[in-house]
């Protein structure tokens, strides 16, 4: 890892320096705060409702674009602790969203208790999502969360959208219409919790912080540790008061500090550094095919680019991703004229095997159908190959990737080269994987970097 990653927070001099000032930030909230609480005179009055609206709007509007972005990577990626972390924003932004809808003149007339006590309820919430992504997830419990992915999700919207009903029906105990100066009560109870819940997942990070480096990271981290600081202001913040403004600006500053941590990170794999281990790093059996075109080289000749172009999108963007997305596979990577597609890298795909070879099957019958329409157009040769292989995030910086590594991998490659145009040859891994596959046995063929020679089969394609 580059030394300049590596050092962000090391117990180094310079590191330690660095972490002395980063928790003297973070502390300042806290401190204002107890200032403000010692001495109530400082603690001024501003009711001002456009302010309150856009101000809680941005904080919302932020975590919810986070939410989206995690999420995202986190279902592709099938990683259970960013997917989590998805799910304290996604709690995040939709209360604060009620929140927001409360400033009297914008949803109704005056204030609503549902909707007002909405983000201490949000924050809580957020936290035990907060907390979950920090436990140690092994595979079998990060497993299970992504099996559950879509009802979490569910279950956490219609949980937002049933406050939302029952704070604008007024159904008791919402249905005073008296705003309370300060959180009392339960209120202090939930807020007590949502900060146990920061607490513990910031103290969490903050090791895979001083143990990385990773500023998306650390600024995760600051945003536990913000949210926490919120969590104790709704506590003790008097309404449209300066300690009640404050928490406000917490949760912007917090949702603002990952947004920014993560637009430094490079767009491919920006929040890599929040996958598990074994996202990151881990072996699982996967089907790897290559295809690419031959006689390519021979056609480019004496021709215009123009003309080239034309062919390798016909092929690109007509005809090949689209089968290997059908068929559930992901593009590794396009290079020139070759492609590498994957299947079974989450762990999801039992019949990744067949799934790899019903798309190649596909690749060669739409791409026949396109070269028929263009006689002087060269055709593709392609291979599937299964077996295990390394599957994660390899380089560093800006150049990081995610993809499989390993002998499979280099096999895949070496078998295409053996197809015929217009042919798929397979391996013993993924003819063995794929009961009834109709094969013909090219016997033990000698592959380049390897002493022993490995099993072919030419696939039988329907007309």
């Amino acid at each position: 890892m580059p030394a300049t990653r590596a050092s962000l927070l090391a117990p180094e001099a310079d590191g330690g320096v660095r972490l002395g000032l980063w928790v003297a930030a973070l502390a300042l909230p806290v401190l204002g705060l107890v200032l403000l609480l010692a001495a109530p005179d400082a603690d001024v009055q501003w009711e001002h409702h456009p302010s309150h609206f856009w101000l809680v709007l941005a904080a919302g509007l932020t975590s919810a674009a986070l939410a989206f972005s995690t999420s995202g990577v986190a279902l592709r990626r099938s990683d259970a602790r960013l997917y989590l972390v998805s799910l304290a924003f996604l709690s995040a932004a939709g209360f604060l969203g009620l929140h927001a809808l409360s400033t009297p003149g914008v949803l109704l007339d005056g204030p609503n208790q549902g909707f007002a006590i909405a983000t201490p309820i949000g924050l809580f919430i957020s936290g035990l999502f907060a907390a979950a992504s920090a436990l140690p997830l092994r595979p079998e419990r990060a497993g299970a969360v992504m099996r559950h992915a879509k009802l979490l999700r569910g279950f956490l919207l219609g949980a937002m959208a049933a406050w939302a009903a029952v704070s604008l029906l007024s159904v008791p105990p919402l249905d005073d219409p008296t705003p309370v100066e300060r959180a009392g009560g339960a209120l202090v109870a939930v807020a007590g919790a949502a900060l146990v819940l920061y607490a513990l997942a910031a103290a969490r990070y903050l090791v895979m912080v001083l143990h990385s480096g990773s500023p998306i990271l650390l600024g995760v981290t600051s945003a536990w540790v913000l949210l926490a600081e919120a969590s104790i202001s709704v506590a003790f913040g008097r309404n449209w008061h300066a300690s009640w403004w404050e928490w406000h600006l917490l949760m912007l500053v917090a949702f603002g500090a990952i947004a920014v941590a993560a637009r430094r990170e490079d767009a491919e794999e920006r929040f890599s550094d929040l996958y598990l281990d074994h996202t990151a790093a881990g072996t699982r059996e996967v089907s790897v095919l290559f295809a690419d075109l031959a006689g390519f080289t021979s056609f480019s000749e004496g021709r215009q680019p123009r003309e080239v172009s034309e062919m390798l999108n016909a092929y690109f963007e007509v005809a090949i991703p689209p089968i290997v997305r059908e068929h559930g596979g992901e593009i590794d990577r396009l290079i020139g004229d070759a492609i590498m597609a994957t299947w079974g890298t989450r762990g999801d795909q039992p019949d990744h095997a067949e799934r790899a070879v019903n798309a190649a099957a596909a690749l060669q019958t739409e791409t026949a159908r396109l070269a028929a329409e263009h006689p002087d157009w060269p055709r593709f040769r392609a291979a599937v190959n299964t077996g295990e292989a390394l599957v994660g995030v390899v380089g560093a910086e800006s150049g990081r990737s995610y993809t499989v590594i390993g002998d499979t991998v280099n096999v895949a490659a070496r078998l295409e080269s053996r197809a015929p145009t217009g042919g798929v040859v397979v391996g013993g891994g993924t003819l063995r994987a794929v009961p009834g596959l109709r094969a013909t046995s090219l016997g033990e063929i000698e592959v380049k970097g390897k002493l022993e020679r490995v099993d072919a089969y030419l696939l039988e394609l329907r007309s």
